[in-house]
Order: C-alpha cells, then structure tokens, then sequence
C-alpha cells in the first residue's frame, strides 16, 4: 500500500466510532501464545487492569510473521486496535509515517524514558520523524544456545561449552537416539539461527559489515564462507526434527528428547514454566560459548491513532504501565527476555537472566536486523533460510551467492 493510500486510511480510522464494551476496555493485539510468553501476558493485562482499565486480549497464533500482516491490515483498513506488539525496528515505521500511529513523546517526556530505557538503540527505534511512537517492554536476543543436561547425560558426553563442542557431540547424541539440534521449521527460525552464527562464530565485525554497511563483498567472501559451512553442519545436525513451532522444538530439548536449540532467550520461558532449573537442568550459552555479544532487539508496543479520548487516554496509562519498574520485573522474568530500565530490582533472576545481564553490562551489544534490514530484505532472507535448512540439495556455495545478492540489493 502506498503512503497517499495509507494517510488516507489514517484520517477514516480517526473518524470511526469507538467499539469497544466500555469507555476504558483495550484491545491489545500480540503474538505471545507458548505457555511462557501468556504467562508472561498476564502480568502485562494484571498491571493494566489495576488502573481501573481492562486489557482485552487480542493474541494471534503463528508467530510475528503470521501475526503482522493481520495487525497492519486492520490498522490501514479503518479497524485499528487499541495497542499492538511490534519488534523494535522499522516494522511499524510506513504506518507512524502516514499518520497511522499514536504519537507516545509527551509521554515518553513525562517518564523520562531517555534517562531510564537502555541501551539507547531501544528507544531510536521508537523514534521516528524526532517523535515517539511506542514503549519498549523487553530487550531479546537471539544469540543463545540451549542445551538439555539430561541429553548429554545420557549419551554420555559433557554438557559442551560452546558451539564447536556441541558439534563434536552430535554423533554421540545421535548414537542415544537423541536429536542433535531441534529447530522448527517455521522461515524466521531458520534465518535467526543464521544470524546468530554470523554474530557468535564470525563476531561483531562480520555482522557489521553485512547487516549495518551492506558489504556485498564481505557477505561473499571468504568470513562468511565459513558461516555457511557452520550453517550446512547445523543443518545436519537439525535433520529430522519434525516440528513447525519453535515451542514445540524446545519442548524437545526440555524434556531431553534433544540435545540443544539456537534459539532467542524466550526459550527461557518454556523452561521455568516446566519448572526446569538453569544451571542444573539446563544450560544457556551466550554467544554459543564463543563470541559473547548479543542483539539488543525486542518487543515494544504501538498505538493505532484513536478517536475516542477514553480510550487514549488508557493508551497513554497502558504505556506508562508498561515502563513502569515493577511491570518490568514481573513480566521479564516470566518472558525470559532483559528488562529496558537497569534500575530495577533483579535480585530473583535465574543464572540465565544473569548472563544476559552481564553481557549487557560489558556493552557487548548490537542491533538486531529488525534494526538494520527492511521488512522487505528480512522477508527475502527468511525465505533464503528456509529453504537452505529445508533442502540439503542446495549447497552453501549457492546460497551465499543469493545471499550476498540479498544485501547487494538492501535498503
């Protein structure tokens, strides 16, 4: 849709009456569905409903990819939500730009978000045009690998420390009759577990070069040869998982019917939901065990320009809620992500959450894609990835070449 047709749509969803039950219902759309991730909802609806609001859950099943373009068409098409979940990043920058998008700065001015939301990467993807337009909630990474201690136990090989180790133990794990990696086959599983590969194999001057500079050259040369090569084991290692949902792959590694995942630090979630212990029934590996750096990207909520003034005013209360330190706390350590404020009291977080904060702490932090890349050039590389990890006959040598075509090509 172009931006003529999408300022359009801005100025009728600001004329269309309210719908909703009550003067201080909100719908809030999102697509946290596993068992952590509405664990971790609740805190969320728990902390706005104490203000005398009521959330109205909106979840969408099948993942950002599934969820986004349904969230987008019912906020061109006149029927907007009251708040939404978007990755931090341009994914929500076109409908801000056509004035579909609620204007959160006098808020965010009030709040003092620029003195406590950290790192500052967070809040500029909130801004655009010099104005803000959503509050940060959690800070995920991708970088980490997830190992089941009870996997290893079993084929009789120690718990690895880093990627090359787990690689080394994918026959043993084999031998047990264990899945070596679990990964699900949905296309943004595939293509975050490569970009993690860039970052905790290749390090930060690599991922750089190809996602922040668009170095086409970089991309095919011989770094990233590597980096493919690395892609081809984990996809062996991978063969046979047999699941779509990335829960569901680390379900497997949960209850030891895998030995580890590439996954984002929302994995965490299914664990402590299991009641599964980090550092005795599990293990977290920043980085792979390798290059530890870690993506500062996440979730952040939107709000859709509404008419009704009751109703905006809840969706200035949703934002401040959300900020707020002890929502930040609760809902964290439920989701398994990194809060956005360092002056809150984290003295319950588990050896995973430590990790994280510890590498957060040293600095050690990128943009995530969502960041760097278009939504249009990240479609292009999830369905690169989807299809490497999906069919062995497409060799390394020829996916890099269309992957450096990709960033040849970025915006």
């Amino acid at each position: 849709m172009n931006m003529r047709a999408m300022k359009a749509m801005a100025m009728a969803s600001v004329m269309l009456p309210a719908t909703y039950a009550s003067a201080t219902d909100l719908e809030v759309t999102h697509w946290w569905t596993s068992g952590g991730e509405a664990a971790a909802v609740k805190e969320l609806a728990k902390a706005f409903d104490a203000t005398g609001n009521k959330w109205v859950d909106g979840a969408i099943a099948g993942s950002g990819g599934t969820a986004r373009p349904i969230m987008i068409s019912r906020i061109t098409g006149g029927d907007p939500m009251g708040a939404t979940q978007f990755n931090h990043g341009r994914q929500a920058q076109e409908l801000a730009q056509a004035g579909l998008m609620r204007d959160l700065t006098s808020v965010a001015e009030k709040g003092k978000w620029k003195e406590i939301i950290k790192p500052a990467s967070l809040l500029e993807s909130c801004t655009i045009d010099g104005k803000i337009y959503c509050a940060p909630v959690n800070i995920h990474s991708w970088q980490w690998l997830w190992l089941s201690n009870d996997a290893f136990k079993t084929a009789g090989v120690p718990v690895p420390k880093n990627w090359n180790e787990f690689v080394a133990a994918g026959p043993a794990l084999q031998k047990a009759g264990i899945q070596p990696l679990a990964m699900g086959g949905q296309p943004w599983q595939a293509t975050g577990a490569f970009d993690t590969l860039i970052i905790s194999l290749g390090g930060k001057d690599l991922y750089m070069k190809v996602f922040k500079d668009k170095d086409a050259k970089a991309a095919a040369g011989p770094e990233m040869a590597a980096i493919f090569k690395a892609a081809d084991e984990a996809r062996k290692l991978a063969k046979g998982t047999n699941v779509q949902d990335w829960n569901q792959a680390t379900n497997m590694v949960v209850t030891g019917k895998a030995g580890g995942q590439i996954m984002g630090d929302w994995a965490q979630g299914e664990f402590q939901l299991a009641g599964k212990v980090a550092g005795t029934d599990y293990t977290c590996l920043p980085g792979l065990g390798l290059n530890q750096y870690l993506t500062a990207g996440g979730d952040a909520f939107y709000f859709p320009l509404l008419k009704d003034e009751a109703k905006s005013k809840a969706q200035e209360t949703l934002a401040e809620v959300i900020v707020d330190p002890k929502t930040q706390v609760a809902f964290n350590l439920k989701k398994g992500s990194l809060p956005v404020r360092g002056d809150v009291d984290l003295s319950a977080a588990n050896d995973c959450m430590k990790k994280g904060l510890e590498v957060l702490a040293k600095g050690n932090i990128l943009s995530s894609t969502d960041q760097l890349l278009s939504p249009d050039t990240q479609k292009q590389k999830e369905d690169l990835f989807s299809q490497f990890f999906a069919n062995e006959s497409m060799t390394p040598e020829a996916a890099q070449k269309r992957f450096s075509d990709i960033i040849a090509a970025a915006d």
